[in-house]
């Protein structure tokens, strides 16, 4: 994928993690990076069970990377102490 797709996909999924986490978002900056790592966890889980990763700019790679951003904001969260 492309660094533009990665963006695209980073926004788009740390928004809707964000969203489904703590209702609020975290901020433009802290949603695309937590969404571009969360694309990464996203494909490392669903690769460790035997499925794809994160496969290109589609809904089957937001879904997986939505998943990671959820991973990674719960993470966040219970490190930085903040609740949901």
């Amino acid at each position: 994928m492309s660094v533009i797709s990665w963006i695209i996909l980073g926004v788009i999924a740390g928004f809707l993690g964000s969203k489904i986490v703590n209702k609020s978002g975290q901020g433009i900056i802290m949603d695309i990076a937590l969404g571009i790592v969360g694309a990464i966890v996203g494909g490392l889980i669903f690769s460790a069970f035997g499925a794809s990763g994160v496969t290109g700019l589609n809904i089957y790679s937001l879904i997986v990377a939505v998943i990671g951003a959820i991973v990674v904001l719960w993470a966040y969260h219970a490190i930085t102490g903040r609740r949901a």
